[in-house]
């Protein structure tokens, strides 16, 4: 056995061993967390070629029976263990186990980011989760989270974080199990989400805000769009909401920026997006109602998009032109 073997087989021991002690409850939590940080001169996952260690690790201490704040002081060490590889992430499978935990970090962290605990383990925990799988359903354990941290004031200053995840998450939202989610909770995420190309916590240059390669605004504006055709949601949007949008879309560069992120949605995040005449003509119905009339033409446009309305279904043509006063589409 060479050396890298051997202490590769020494870290699985070891992972072995933490486990047991951790469901035991054996271990002193201030002398653990001490020792979890000197393993960051060591980087564990990258000697056993094995991240989910650090993700079992996460579990196991949020499902102890140590105290909330020890449970999180050592959690965030690991959380910080896992970020040496989080620029690696998409190569990563993300199990749903670990993307729970993720979340159930995020909450419980909500109780220390005002008594002046680290922010950094929260920062890392979002960014792993912006890379998550988008087929997951979490709509209902994600929405008070993103409630939380969409808030410009939230501590973090993790707005535009936030909103990629909203984005990235867009399968939970339209659950059956979101249906027993009351009312105001609705109501408060789409508050938060606001205009979804407000994003305060960025750094500014020269009075303009300096976006990061990983936030693109429309994303957000597209799962609200989205929204829209939903019995579930559109009652809840509110002008606000594509306040930014209405000026965006009023460009050719706007509306063309809109369509490749519409694309893109289906693609990768939901594949059902505005994808039935009657999903369109419930988007248009209610942008209209909102005066949201630059948004409702980009969904007209969406309908010509091939496979999405079949160019000879006039009576699906003909219920989508009704809907919309101004819209000239195929005839007979």
């Amino acid at each position: 056995m060479n050396g890298s073997d051997a202490l590769g087989t020494a870290i699985l021991l070891f992972h072995q061993q933490l486990r047991r002690s951790i469901e035991e409850g054996e271990a002193d939590p201030y002398c653990l967390t001490v020792f979890l940080s000197t393993l960051g001169h060591l980087d564990p996952f990258s000697i056993a070629h094995n991240v989910e260690y650090g993700f079992s690790w996460v579990a196991d201490l949020l499902n102890s029976r140590y105290s909330d704040y020890d449970r999180y002081s050592m959690a965030s060490t690991v959380i910080q263990l896992l970020g040496k590889h989080v620029d690696s992430i998409n190569s990563w499978q993300l199990d749903p186990g670990w993307v729970s935990a993720l979340m159930n970090f995020l909450s419980l962290g909500e109780q220390f980011y005002s008594t002046g605990s680290p922010l950094y383990p929260g920062l890392l925990a979002l960014r792993i989760l912006l890379s998550s799988p988008g087929n997951l359903d979490f709509g209902t354990v994600i929405l008070s989270i993103l409630t939380s941290t969409l808030i410009p004031t939230h501590p973090l200053k993790s707005r535009s974080l936030a909103l990629g995840i909203f984005h990235r998450f867009m399968v939970g939202w339209f659950s059956p199990r979101m249906a027993s989610v009351p009312n105001k909770d609705l109501d408060k995420l789409l508050q938060a989400v606001g205009d979804p190309f407000q994003f305060p916590d960025l750094l500014l240059q020269d009075g303009q805000p300096v976006v990061t390669a990983d936030y693109k605004p429309m994303k957000a504006a597209v799962a609200l769009i989205e929204f829209a055709s939903s019995d579930l949601w559109r009652n809840h949007l509110q002008r606000p909401n594509f306040a930014s949008c209405e000026e965006i879309l009023s460009t050719d560069d706007g509306r063309r920026a809109a369509l490749s992120c519409m694309f893109d949605t289906t693609a990768h995040s939901w594949s059902e997006f505005l994808c039935t005449p009657g999903k369109i003509i419930a988007a248009i119905k209610r942008l209209e109602e909102l005066q949201c009339l630059n948004t409702a033409e980009v969904v007209i446009l969406w309908a010509w998009t091939p496979g999405v309305v079949n160019m000879v279904d006039h009576k699906a043509w003909g219920l989508i032109g009704a809907s919309h006063s101004i819209f000239i589409g195929p005839t007979e």
